[in-house]
């Protein structure tokens, strides 16, 4: 660091967007970091495409003035979410028993793109389910939420030796399997009032502490590379200007010796028409470094000003510089700063598939299994010899079964977004061959009741959505899905009905009353075969519900 000029130094805090990393912006800004945008993915990217991508933006870092290598970082919020082929886990608020291997799984398949740094975990505990991230929390329970951020950790960044020198000292193991981490979003996103994202957390200090802070007490004895800081407030500040909550407990109180990072733009939104004055507010809380991905020249000019006028010490500059580059040495980037093609072949291999699968089977929940009679209870269904009708807009419809951030940010609809196998698909490949599966999006009272089934898969839930975009006051089944569950249920004998959702759904009496079998599949990503795995048997069902099942959604006060 003594090497090392005031340019350089902000370099290092500095994250910007690959589309503006040419070779003369790294060379005459000397970046540091660099996310991947979600939104401009190349879906065609091979793995060796992406690593020679990176490791081309690695050449330009390490042909600056001191060779300090980049670090590139992305979403990886169920999987390596942004890569296409790449697996596809359930996301948080449906994992189950196997976390530490998708965490290690998610780490090898990121470093078969060459990506060392990803923003996961999530570790909010969500306490508002009309909150439009409630599906990146594993769940409302801090005491589950604390015990999932140690073992994901540990699965991305290595299990930390038990000698390892000091509390707080972030710990990346070295090699080719591991990535650094990031806990997210510091402090109180899963408590904000009605479940508004990016809102304020009205909350008395023992609240945020005893609930929303554990995890991160957590996150920082596993070795946490780095910490993301939230949008929202906590009693009316904003949690990127708060130097108390980061600099006095993360940084002093919690002894986090690693670096913590804004959110995408979140400097920006500190005081909206004051650019200078955010800049200041948030360096001088502890920001290290600022993900400003298109406007990072205005970010470093006004940077640089406040340094040499004195208004930000080079003490806080100083600071964040040796937090950054203490991640960057204890995962080995100095020395083995490229990416490995031999890695390549990780991403969504068949042993990933098969772990998904698993979590898949591990992570629904049967909520109503009523005795149809003589037939016994609704499931297991049978695989020989019936007709089954397959209904609902999510049984063959891959996007919708992954949900949000599936390689689009919001994620999409339709089969061909990446590789993976629907629940319809699953149910066919798994009946024999004299079962009759039929399937109908939304079939008319006609057809059901000419069919003659014996049985009737009703495939529904909410359609993808991410962050603010997911904010829902009401929480109900979205239309055509009551509709056809209606439908359906009224008129075949069996009818279960499989929920697909990011969270729980406001189930009516009369609505219920009509449905023989139950399951919560919330967002089961591309390994559609593990519902079939349970609807047929082959698996009991052993997932326990992460959160409350509410019966409806009552404003008090408002609110």
């Amino acid at each position: 660091m003594e090497r090392m000029s005031l340019s350089e130094k902000i370099g290092q805090m500095t994250q910007i967007d690959r589309s503006r990393a040419t070779t003369d912006v790294m060379s005459n800004y000397c970046i540091g970091n660099q996310p991947k945008p979600g939104d401009r993915t190349p879906h065609n990217f091979s793995s060796r495409k992406w690593i020679m991508t990176i490791n081309k933006l690695q050449e330009a870092a390490l042909a600056t003035r001191l060779g300090i290598p980049m670090l590139y970082a992305i979403d990886a919020v169920h999987g390596h979410n942004y890569a296409y082929r790449s697996t596809i886990f359930p996301h948080n608020v449906g994992l189950g028993a196997t976390r530490l291997r998708i965490g290690a799984a998610t780490a090898l398949e990121a470093r078969a793109t060459g990506v060392r740094y990803v923003f996961s975990p999530t570790i909010a505990v969500c306490r508002d389910p009309r909150w439009g991230r409630c599906y990146e929390s594993y769940s409302e329970d801090p005491a589950l939420v604390k015990l999932m951020t140690e073992t994901m950790i540990a699965g991305l960044e290595g299990d930390i030796p038990p000698n390892y020198s000091i509390k707080g000292v972030p710990f990346v193991e070295t090699g080719q399997t591991k990535v650094a981490a990031c806990a997210k979003h510091f402090v109180g996103d899963g408590g904000t009032s009605g479940g508004v994202d990016r809102g304020n957390a009205e909350m008395p200090w023992k609240e945020l502490a005893t609930v929303h802070l554990p995890p991160y007490s957590t996150a920082i004895l596993k070795g946490v590379a780095s910490v993301m800081l939230s949008y929202s407030s906590w009693n009316g500040q904003k949690m990127h200007a708060n130097r108390r909550l980061v600099t006095g407990l993360l940084k002093t109180r919690l002894k986090f010796r690693g670096f913590v990072i804004s959110d995408f733009d979140g400097i920006d939104k500190i005081k909206d028409a004051n650019y200078s004055y955010s800049v200041e507010a948030g360096i001088s809380a502890g920001i290290d470094m600022v993900m400003t991905p298109y406007e990072f020249r205005k970010f470093i000019r006004t940077l640089t000003y406040q340094v040499e006028k004195g208004i930000i010490p080079m003490t806080r500059i100083d600071d964040a510089v040796a937090r950054i580059l203490r991640v960057k040495f204890t995962m080995g980037l100095f020395e083995n700063p490229y990416a490995d093609v031999e890695m390549g072949s990780q991403l969504g291999s068949e042993e990933h598939r098969e772990l998904a699968r698993e979590a898949v089977r591990k992570s629904l929940v049967l909520l109503k299994n009523d005795d149809t009679g003589r037939r016994g209870p609704s499931l297991p269904l049978p695989k020989y010899g019936a007709k089954i009708l397959v209904a609902g807009t999510h049984a063959n419809n891959l996007g919708y079964q992954c949900g949000g951030w599936t390689m689009q940010w919001q994620g999409q609809s339709g089969n061909n977004i990446t590789q993976g196998t629907t629940i319809l698909s699953a149910i066919a490949s798994t009946v024999d061959p004299s079962t009759e599966v039929l399937y109908s999006v939304d079939p008319s009272a006609e057809l059901i009741e000419l069919g003659n089934f014996s049985h009737a898969i009703v495939v529904v839930g909410e359609v993808p959505y991410a962050e603010f975009d997911g904010d829902n006051g009401n929480l109900t089944i979205p239309e055509p899905g009551l509709t056809t569950i209606s439908n359906v249920c009224d008129r075949v004998v069996s009818c279960v009905v499989v929920l697909v959702s990011g969270r729980p759904l406001v189930l009516e009496p009369h609505l219920l009353s009509k449905i023989h079998a139950l399951v919560a599949a919330w967002l089961p990503g591309t390994e559609g075969q593990g519902v079939a795995d349970l609807l047929f048997g082959d698996w009991p069902f052993t997932g326990r519900l992460p959160r409350t099942w509410f019966k409806r959604v009552v404003l008090v006060n408002g609110i």
